[in-house]
């Protein structure tokens, strides 16, 4: 079945790993018969800084409260334009595939500013009966699937379970559980294409390249992360484990299932 892919991505430059896996992604994409949708983020000029500017029509000139604000924006309908097309891109989506380079251990200030700006309350977060009891695999975003390649400066062994950086999957746990499956979506596991500004031959290149379009042709039949649902009994108060579950474990891996 022929499929809509969201690709979002972050990088200025042109001729870096990242657009050239952008391209590769696209190629992949339209060679399985699906429709590729883009949101290249500085391409758009995208507006990074979430601020009183997002609300054209303010519930409350007195306070700026973002929940509230951000809640009747969406409700009535005066959203700003650049944030209701790229909702409107995420609602037509399948599938979302995130690709930037690791500025600062997490993503580029440009496409955090795009996650905030586009979640708005009764769409990221806040979703049915306005609580916390939907999300966390429950959103809106339900049913779609999502998958991050990010490539890095340093050496695989930085990010290793041992490694002096972290590894990658603990460094974004934020966008994997937080911002990919707290909306409801299948989270796949992550692709890093470590060193990559030392990939400066057209071997290297290829090999590159060639691994990620293997991740891609994988996007409707590889197995997500399983993370733990948050109304799937692992959570009796829908905040902290039950004392059986995860045992030994704390901490960011608790929270994902064996």
């Amino acid at each position: 079945m022929k499929k809509k892919i969201l690709i979002v991505y972050a990088q200025p430059e042109p001729t870096s790993m990242t657009r050239t896996l952008v391209d590769v992604t696209v190629e992949t994409l339209e060679q399985q018969g699906h429709t590729v949708m883009h949101s290249d983020l500085y391409g758009m000029k995208w507006k990074a800084v979430y601020d009183a500017e997002d609300f054209p029509v303010r519930d409350n000139n007195e306070r700026l409260s973002f929940i509230t604000e951000s809640a009747n924006a969406y409700a009535t309908g005066q959203q700003t334009p650049d944030v209701l097309a790229e909702q409107q891109k995420l609602k037509k989506a399948d599938a979302v595939i995130l690709l930037f380079p690791l500025w600062w251990f997490g993503v580029p200030a440009i496409m955090k500013g795009w996650i905030e700006r586009v979640y708005a309350f009764g769409f990221g977060y806040g979703y049915k009966d306005g609580t916390n009891t939907h999300r966390y695999g429950e959103g809106a975003l339900k049913g779609k699937r999502a998958l991050v390649c990010v490539l890095t400066g340093g050496p695989e062994a930085d990010y290793s379970p041992r490694g002096i950086n972290g590894p990658i999957d603990q460094l974004l746990f934020p966008l994997t559980h937080g911002a990919l499956f707290y909306p409801g979506m299948d989270v796949l596991p992550t692709h890093a294409v470590y060193s990559a500004a030392f990939i400066n031959t057209p071997e290297a290149a290829e090999t590159a390249k060639a691994a990620w379009r293997k991740r891609v042709e994988g996007l409707f039949t590889d197995m997500p992360i399983p993370f733990r649902l948050q109304n799937g009994g692992d959570y009796p108060n829908r905040r902290v484990l039950a004392d059986h579950v995860a045992l030994g474990k704390t901490g960011l891996e608790a929270h994902v299932a064996e």
